[in-house]
């Protein structure tokens, strides 16, 4: 592998700690991060929103980066971008902010309006200008990148423009994009009059360039003109340009570009989630003291009022309460798996029809079922450290955070075979007593229902069980390694590998 030091742009419409709707905003500050740490030159471009407070965070000006003009769709747009380093970290991450407060001054919702709940109108013209904004800061600085990394459908204009607009540009013929799919089902979709405000060639508003079925489509954009595209686990790289529906209607358009997609698994940030390290348990363990992970069951069990036993298993579950998490099998199942000797206890939010169908089923089985709607953290902590099983049946997963977690803590999970779920957890078979969890394949309640009770079944031998256990607290779901990927992933589409 070469070890030329490199200069990544890293381009996001989310990081921590300013800002976070979902993953992409860890990602986005650990990947950058774990790459510094690695040696190699890592600036950030990120909206400023409204909420992003310049004293807390020492943000400043930059006064080549003042006062930039764009036109977008014949208005004039003027913006600038700050800077600070990203905060808490010994290695510095610089990061610059695109600033304009008509698009991205909005204190509450960064894509849609907490009061009616819809995409803002003009995230078209927000992101348009994000991706623009990108070319100006490389022309304005000087700084001349090796990799342009952009993330999702929010920076898929990125590879467009320097295949079009930008590919003149003195030193541009240098650098190369990576465009990262999080999540294929966002895809910013937008009505096809938008397409003149992107100011991109005439020649790419049909169904062969970026309008996808009538509309633009940033996702397409960037699978379309992005040198190198990947995703956040192997399994789902397949997923998306195979199957239909995992697809999303783009799947015709990835399977061009098999050669061209690679799968890199996220990483979780182990100073965070560490049951060695744990400031939210009662009890921090590791492999070696494994036994005191039964403190923090019994602190779970008395929050939601359980009676405590040491052998009748706690099932967590932390999740958004919709569909694609597979939250209907759970529906499915619950009455039955109220009928067998455990403890369930869930916490998330999501659709009203599954609060209001938990909330009954606590109300009826205060005993053995509890939900919280809502979201908290110590709990999601206390509930990683506390359980025996983790329930993650997802219909479907780029990547999935909980099952690593669960992993790390010794909790141990029951998955579908989807996406980054089963990349990250190993089937346990009976017969050679090796694995780290429960795996079903088919979307399909029964099935789910059978792994949980084998899941059970083996629980209820110490054994067996404390070997599960020791097998999923030694996987190692660390950033670096996959940064050192990443590292691996850019060489190769510099031609240095």
């Amino acid at each position: 592998m070469s070890s030329k030091r490199l200069k990544i742009l890293f381009v996001t419409s989310e990081v921590v700690p300013f800002v976070k709707t979902g993953g992409l905003a860890d990602v986005s500050a650990a990947l950058p991060q774990t790459l510094v740490e690695l040696g190699h030159e890592v600036r950030i471009v990120v909206p400023k929103y409204g909420a992003v407070d310049d004293r807390k965070f020492k943000i400043h000006e930059v006064v080549r980066l003042k006062d930039i003009k764009l036109d977008i769709g014949g208005k004039e747009v003027i913006f600038s971008l700050k800077s600070c380093f990203l905060p808490g970290q010994k290695i510095r991450v610089q990061i610059y902010f695109l600033d304009n407060h008509e698009y991205f001054g909005r204190r509450n919702s960064l894509y849609s309006d907490p009061i009616t709940g819809k995409d803002y109108p003009d995230n078209d013209e927000r992101f348009i200008i994000l991706n623009r904004a990108v070319f100006e800061l490389v022309i304005k600085l000087g700084w001349i990148p090796d990799i342009i990394h952009c993330n999702d459908w929010q920076c898929g204009l990125i590879p467009a423009y320097l295949k079009t607009i930008y590919k003149n540009e003195e030193n541009f013929d240098k650098f190369k994009t990576l465009f990262t799919i999080h999540n294929l089902a966002y895809q910013g979709e937008f009505p096809k009059s938008s397409f003149h405000k992107t100011g991109l060639p005439e020649s790419l508003n049909s169904e062969k360039g970026i309008i996808h079925k009538g509309k633009l489509n940033f996702m397409k954009s960037g699978l379309m003109f992005a040198d190198v595209i990947n995703t956040v686990s192997e399994t789902y790289a397949n997923e998306i340009r195979t199957d239909d529906k995992i697809g999303s209607g783009l799947k015709e358009v990835l399977a061009k570009r098999k050669d061209d997609l690679y799968g890199i698994i996220n990483g979780i940030d182990v100073k965070v989630w560490n049951p060695e390290k744990d400031k939210h348990l009662p009890k921090k363990y590791t492999i070696k003291n494994i036994e005191q992970k039964v403190v923090n069951k019994q602190a779970l069990a008395e929050k939601f009022g359980f009676e405590f036993n040491e052998d009748i298993p706690i099932i967590g579950l932390i999740s958004r309460l919709y569909d694609s998490k597979g939250i209907d099998l759970v529906e499915k199942i619950l009455p039955e798996l109220l009928k067998l000797d455990v403890q369930l206890i869930m916490l998330g939010t999501g659709d009203k029809k599954y609060h209001t169908f938990f909330d009954n089923m606590a109300r009826k089985h205060p005993d053995k079922f509890a939900c919280y709607l809502g979201f908290n953290d110590d709990l999601a902590h206390l509930i990683e450290g506390g359980s025996d099983i983790f329930l993650m049946p997802s219909r479907y997963e780029p990547c999935g955070l909980n099952q690593m977690y669960s992993l790390a803590y010794g909790t141990i999970p029951v998955v579908r075979e989807t996406g980054g779920l089963a990349d990250t957890v190993k089937k346990f078979n009976e017969k050679t007593k090796e694995g780290t969890g429960f795996v079903f394949k088919q979307y399909d309640a029964k099935e789910f229902l059978a792994e949980i009770k084998r899941a059970l079944n083996c629980y209820s031998d110490k054994e067996v069980w404390n070997k599960i256990v020791k097998s999923a607290m030694k996987e190692d779901f660390s950033w670096h390694s996959s940064a050192k990927k990443y590292i691996d992933l850019y060489h190769t589409m510099l031609n240095e590998n």
